[in-house]
């Protein structure tokens, strides 16, 4: 714990609520499952309905500006409550979305108090389990109260915890308005698991100097750095005839490109053969006839160079695959999705100086980490707004074995008040 002299005297753990729960769970019960087939934004209309229940909890908690905008987005802000003029404008972001991955909807959340190590056993489908050996997190764990799915869905703690912990957070400065803190700004975005989250944000509207994402795992992690990403995209046009009269005429497009997706790397260089600073190339979806089908696939790496190879790779593999076709053509389009925030927040060192110490605060050990993905706060680096990630407690996100706990929420949850409080000590 910090030894800091302008550090609020009451902010032991005892003094916060502990509302961070019933929050999350009147949260998870509203589907908001992004579409990355729909071109609308957002990409499922559904997401509005629980960003109309954030604007409204807002609006009750005081903050008359909070407001669910027509692309489904949710901005508030918090007032200053300190005289000094200097004080950054901080931004807190959660996307309200969950993965399209996994079911979202009829979450029926359980919770197993006092947890005290082994394996979880989902109650509607027995074959759902969290394994202690498979979980190590869990091992972190003993005593907490863990919140999980029935195993019929995910639970949404990516990234409603985040949601839920911002505005637990903001209920607690709100009604302790003795805490010194700068100008504080809100905003939830939809469609962050399909890539758009930050869109259609309006920044000139949000007028913040700097935010953070509550959108990470382990507790006391603060995340600086994300993958850098490109999306593929290889289009093949085969050669079609009649299946009675084909012998030596049909190309079959599909089959090409599943000869592809057999060309790639099978032990290196995708997600199931990969961690830590590892990228990899990665099929995500093939669609088509006999005549045209498409390959889609994403491209992850650290750096740049990294992206580069694998482009490179792809670019091989697929000449190699059409040279056995030579009637057939295929192309590979290749485009940016985002870049690694790394680069934008070493320029600015405080940030996560202060998430850190924020952290300390909170009674955790921070750990500065590497996300093996990306938030909103990828692109808002990029757009002008540094942005790095702070746990939110979620595990084993985007699928039915998905978890958080009640602890390490509420550690979150002392993390953003301090952090506001560091921001304004430190001005």
């Amino acid at each position: 714990m910090s030894d800091s002299p302008t550090r609020t005297p009451f902010l032991s753990n005892d003094a916060f609520s502990h509302g961070v729960i019933e929050r999350f769970l009147r949260y998870v019960a509203i589907d908001t499952q992004s579409d990355p087939a729909s071109p609308t934004c957002p990409s499922t209309d559904k997401q509005k309905n629980l960003g109309a229940l954030l604007a409204q909890e807002l609006r009750d908690l005081g903050l008359a500006d909070a407001h669910l905008d027509e692309h489904g987005y949710v901005y508030a802000t918090i007032p200053a409550t300190t005289d000094k003029p200097n004080v950054p404008v901080i931004c807190l972001c959660s996307h309200m979305d969950t993965s399209p991955d996994c079911s979202g909807e009829g979450v029926k959340p359980q919770i197993v108090k006092n947890y005290q190590g082994g394996d979880i056993v989902l109650p509607a489908d027995p074959n759902q389990v969290i394994r202690f050996a498979e979980h190590p997190a869990l091992a972190q764990q003993i005593g907490h109260d863990i919140i999980t799915t029935d195993g019929t869905t995910l639970l949404g703690a990516d990234n409603k915890a985040g949601l839920a912990e911002i505005m637990d957070a903001a209920a607690f400065l709100i009604a302790h308005p003795q805490i010194k803190h700068g100008p504080l700004k809100i905003l939830f975005t939809p469609d962050e698991e399909i890539g758009r989250g930050v869109d259609k944000v309006d920044l000139k509207k949000l007028g913040a100097d700097f935010a953070y994402t509550m959108d990470g795992e382990t507790a006391g992690n603060i995340e600086d750095e994300t993958f850098s990403a490109d999306g593929a995209v290889v289009t093949i046009t085969g050669v079609s005839a009649h299946p009675g009269f084909a012998k030596g005429k049909i190309e079959h497009a599909i089959k090409i490109a599943a000869a592809i997706v057999e060309r790639l790397p099978k032990d290196t260089c995708s997600p199931e053969t990969t961690e830590g600073r590892e990228g990899f190339l990665h099929p995500i979806g093939i669609t088509g006839t006999l005549e045209q089908a498409t390959l889609s696939l994403i491209v992850r790496d650290f750096a740049e160079a990294g992206l580069q190879e694998k482009a490179a790779l792809l670019h091989r593999i697929v000449d190699e695959v059409m040279r056995g076709y030579p009637h057939s053509t295929a192309t590979v389009e290749i485009k940016p999705q985002y870049r690694n925030m790394k680069e934008v927040l070493d320029r600015h060192p405080e940030l996560v100086e202060n998430a850190r110490e924020a952290i300390r605060r909170a009674g955790l050990e921070p750990v500065t980490t590497a996300i093996r993905g990306g938030t909103d706060g990828s692109r808002l680096s990029f757009m002008g707004l540094p942005c790095p990630n702070i746990f939110a407690g979620e595990h084993a996100f985007h699928s039915r074995l998905e978890w958080v706990s009640r602890q390490d929420m509420e550690a979150a949850v002392r993390t953003i008040v301090h952090l506001a409080m560091i921001w304004e000590e430190r001005a």
